[in-house]
């Protein structure tokens, strides 16, 4: 997508690729004129690979954050508090501190950058194109333009194919694929930059693969819709066939069809698109400006998104870590054990009701608390470790959700919709326009189907405040690493008014109950510096950098 060739898209995954069927024999797949996506099989593979150009090739590569799912997403659970780190890696410690916390006793954290915030840590040191890998904001844009070429690239291809069998169902599967990553880059793009690019040129096809036209994130997020519309479109006309099977199948490695994961039907596949319509609505406007019509678009989007029985898309590790490794491949895989590159923040914690099994199932009490490295951050510090409940004798209580398990497929990593989301989006409409009752009713909802063990909150007279704190925890405890923390904290305000009665530790250790947290982090980052060297804004172009 970008000239500086940062969107390399290979099939060069030959352990993927033995893992789910025989390798192809390809000779150039980054350009679209190859032979291998000149046939039906060779473009179902290629597509297959999404997992791959999507989510672990990219230019660059720290082994300590790790890739997409452990990397990119690891800035989003730093910022939204659920993890922090003490890790100077891509100056992931940085992203992840706040401005300041003042503690019980008055005394304040300052960032450990200080007096630099950590805005100005990421124009200043993080975001400059000499930093060349250090530069923690190249990351996630690079993984979805990466995804948006990949997708390209089948759209380009596919009319010039011909297909065996129901030839038309299997291209209208192959081209909802390719909508849906589009529309999940651009989503992903649009909810985290100031800016982007829209391009449906695949690399190579044109005399140069991407465009100086720099969009604003608002648009960003309109053409998201539009790829996903594109895609149900599509959905809307096939129905469930061997084909149809064969083709999502090979599509999808055999390791992510467990579980939650599987061969979504058509249908099944439109509600998940609902769900990541409503997510786009809800996580990128500030819920003090929601006007009535959006929650009512909220509640029409998840009156029609995923239901319990519905799969979706979810991602495994295997012993290969052919896409994920079992032990590093996820924020939650990072952050278990007492010794990890991620730490459990107390802030996390302390938004467990009393009672909760999810708690006991999922967390103990270390021995001493963390500290760390006190010059890398000011909110890592710790008494509670992540337990692993793949480990013989630790295996917890199977009715109740588990966080982390790092034997090979054992944890279940959402790639985008959930059912749980998606009823918790539900709810806060509903709680939002008046009707409170009906709100903590799918609150309970979700909290019996993850095993929570706690008492209804429905039927106890909540006035609105107190059921939306109930909804605030449990977007918190409820969609833990699904990577929206963020993007709750800064809808909520958080980011610019903190978060008081916070719980926190000193440098020596000592609990405070009701410390107040300065975040100060940037809501929207600016494009990164990597691409605007080699790519610099046209005429006429969105503003790249966030006037904050």
């Amino acid at each position: 997508m970008n000239k500086l060739k940062i969107l390399a898209l290979t099939l060069a995954f030959s352990g993927f690729m033995a893992a789910c069927k025989e390798q192809l024999d390809v000779k150039n797949p980054n350009q679209p004129s190859s032979a291998a996506l000149k046939t039906e099989t060779g473009l179902i593979s290629y597509g297959e690979g999404f997992y791959i150009t999507g989510f672990k090739d990219v230019k660059y590569y720290d082994a300590t954050p790790g890739y997409f799912w452990s990397g990119a997403i690891g800035n989003h659970e730093l910022m939204g508090d659920v993890i922090g780190t003490d890790i100077a890696n891509v100056f992931i410690n940085q992203i992840g501190a706040p401005n300041q916390i003042t503690l019980d006793d008055g005394t304040v954290l300052l960032n450990p950058n200080s007096p630099n915030k950590q805005i100005d840590f990421l124009r200043i040191t993080a975001n400059v194109n000499s930093t060349g890998f250090q530069n923690s904001t190249y990351y996630e844009w690079a993984y979805m333009y990466n995804m948006n070429n990949a997708a390209n690239t089948i759209l380009t291809n596919i009319d010039g194919v011909t297909f065996t069998g129901a030839a038309d169902t299997k291209k209208g599967v192959l081209k909802a694929w390719a909508y849906w990553w589009k529309g999940y880059a651009y989503s992903r793009i649009g909810s985290m930059y100031y800016a982007g690019i829209l391009n449906d040129k695949a690399n190579g096809e044109a005399l140069n693969g991407t465009n100086g036209n720099y969009v604003t994130k608002e648009v960003m997020i309109t053409e998201a819709n539009k790829n996903f519309d594109a895609a149900s479109t599509i959905l809307a006309g096939l129905t469930v066939n061997s084909d149809y099977t064969a083709s999502m199948e090979g599509l999808i490695p055999s390791f992510n069809r467990v579980g939650k994961g599987g061969v979504l039907t058509p249908a099944m596949w439109q509600r998940n698109i609902n769900t990541m319509k409503a997510r786009n609505l809800l996580v990128n406007t500030r819920v003090s400006v929601m006007t009535a019509a959006q929650w009512a678009d909220i509640l029409t989007l998840t009156t029609n998104g995923v239901q319990a029985a519905d799969l979706v898309f979810t991602g495994r590790s295997n012993t290969n870590a052919d896409f994920l490794s079992p032990t590093v491949g996820t924020v939650s895989g990072k952050a278990t054990g007492a010794n990890n590159t991620y730490k459990i923040t107390e802030r996390l914690i302390q938004d467990f009701k009393t009672g909760d099994l999810r708690f006991t199932n999922n967390f103990r009490k270390r021995t001493a608390p963390y500290i760390g490295e006190t010059s890398r951050g000011n909110s890592f510090f710790t008494r509670y470790d992540l337990i692993n409940r793949g480990a013989a004798g630790s295996e917890g209580t199977a009715s109740v959700i588990t966080y982390s398990n790092t034997n090979a497929g054992g944890y279940e990593l959402y790639l985008a919709s959930s059912y749980e989301e998606n009823q918790l989006m539900k709810a806060e409409a509903l709680v939002n326009t008046g009707k409170i009752e009906d709100g903590l009713l799918l609150i309970d909802e979700v909290r019996r189907a993850q095993g929570a063990g706690l008492a209804a909150v429905a039927g106890t007279s909540l006035s609105l405040d107190a059921a939306k704190e109930e909804l605030r925890r449990e977007r918190r405890v409820g969609l833990l690493f699904r990577a929206l923390s963020f993007y709750d904290a800064r809808r909520w305000g958080l980011l610019e008014t903190g978060r008081k009665g916070a719980v926190a530790l000193s440098r020596t250790g000592v609990v405070s109950t009701n410390a107040t947290i300065a975040y100060g982090y940037l809501d929207y980052w600016d494009v990164p510096d990597n691409e605007i060297v080699y790519n610099p804004p046209a005429s006429g172009s969105a503003p790249t950098k966030n006037p904050k």
